[in-house]
């Protein structure tokens, strides 16, 4: 599982990355998909420990980044969304809200491809 919490740390990274240089965004705020896709990166390889315990303890740390990285994001992203559509004003900051829903939508299937995983690990006994 490590291995893929380092690919889902990959692509935030790379997701904070293109939106801030294609929209020539000066805003900080625009490279939050980086630092979670960095804490992932950083836990992955931690978790690639020996230790057992310490494995499970650096992967359940990255599932926690990756559901608020699903919660906040996707609740701004969909107010966004439902503020615009209901007084049909077009939304103020389309790329924001693409790149919240794209983030939210990455750490989604990440957490639930670790919860599947810490499943199989607990009915295999490989706890």
């Amino acid at each position: 599982m490590s291995r893929i919490t380092l690919y889902f740390g990959a692509v935030l990274t790379g997701l904070g990355v293109f939106y801030f240089l294609t929209t020539g965004s000066v805003h900080p705020t625009s490279l939050i998909p980086v630092w979670f896709g960095l804490a992932l990166a950083i836990l992955a390889v931690l978790a690639r420990s020996e230790d057992a315990s310490r494995r499970k303890l650096y992967m359940h740390i990255a599932v926690t980044i990756g559901l608020i990285g699903f919660l906040f994001p996707g609740f701004m992203g969909i107010r966004d969304l439902i503020k615009s559509h209901g007084s049909q004003i077009p939304l103020a900051h389309p790329a924001a809200t693409h790149e919240q829903l794209l983030m939210a939508v990455l750490c989604l299937v990440f957490v639930l491809l670790c919860v599947r995983s810490f499943i199989v690990a607990r009915r295999s006994g490989a706890v």
